[in-house]
Formats: structure tokens, sequence, C-alpha cells
């Protein structure tokens, strides 16, 4: 099973209303046929599955997608764990095109992305 690339752009959000293309992330991670996120994979390839936070005129951060318990979180370099942002049910989603998945940024809030696309990712 292949690593993919997920971009996820800023859906319509109270302070979005058209949404944001200059808000989100892409991320890396191994997904079934389905566009589930496989955890089977994660574990063998967790080093690959690396992300990239845009905000804006913000300076991007990078980081990885870890798991632990029954959460998914993006955890940033040069981060505390309490700066790392859960992603709602994240095993529970299909990551396709069109599809919507919520992420609670570091100021606490939670805002709504949209998957705009899903490719081979280049780490494999």
């Amino acid at each position: 099973m292949p690593l993919m690339r997920i971009r996820l752009e800023m859906a319509r959000n109270e302070g979005y209303p058209e949404g944001s293309s200059h808000h989100g992330y892409e991320f890396n991670a191994p997904l079934t046929d389905d566009g589930h996120i496989s955890k089977q994979v994660w574990n063998e390839h967790a080093a690959d599955c690396t992300v990239r936070r845009f905000w804006g005129d913000e300076e991007e951060e990078h980081g990885r997608l870890i798991h632990f318990g029954d959460r998914w979180v993006f955890h940033y370099t040069g981060h505390d764990v309490d700066d790392d942002e859960p992603i709602f049910r994240m095993g529970d989603h299909e990551f396709k095109v069109g599809e919507y998945i919520s992420i609670t940024e570091h100021d606490e809030e939670m805002y709504t992305f949209k998957v705009v696309s899903v490719s081979p990712s280049p780490l494999g």
C-alpha cells in the first residue's frame, strides 16, 4: 500500500466565508483502497508520514502524523505535545476529493477542511 499525499484546504468556517486555499495542510499517509488511513501500514512507515501546515502569511510548520491511543494528531517539530492538533475521528474518514474533515488548531478552535487532492506521495 503506497503512501498518498493528501491536501486539505480551509472550507467555509467562521471568519472564512468562502474558505481559503491559503490555509491548510499537506500530509503523507497510507490509505486503503476505500480511502481510510491504515494504522497497520502507518506503523511500518510512521517516519514518512509527514505534515506541512500552511497558514496564510505565517511561517510554514512541519511535523508528523502521529497515532496514540485512539487519536490521530499532527505534531510539529519544536512544539510541545500541548500544541498537537487533533484530527476529529480521523480513523473514520474517507480521504477522497470533496470530503470534509475537522481539525482543532493551536488556538483550540476547530475548523473544517476540504480534501482537494489525493495523489501518490513521492516518499513511497
